[in-house]
């Protein structure tokens, strides 16, 4: 039973995860040629506040670019 973990940012809208946990069910269908009941999808979303790239949380640099991360 494949279990695949995926971690994303938080925000996304759920349409955009749901495609995402169908997209990866079905590349591991196909890679390993197993059924799709047995593949287990979890994402975990991330608070940006909780993400960091060289010491800089997500939520910091889209403070500093006025925008969201």
């Amino acid at each position: 039973m494949p279990q695949i973990a995926v971690q994303l940012r938080h925000g996304r809208d759920p349409q955009s995860v749901r495609t995402l946990i169908s997209a990866v069910t079905t590349a591991v269908v196909e890679s390993l040629s197993v059924p799709a009941e047995t593949v287990r999808v979890i994402v975990t979303e991330i608070p940006t506040t909780h993400w960091a790239n060289g010491d800089v949380t997500l939520a910091e640099k889209a403070q500093r670019a006025g925008g969201q991360a």
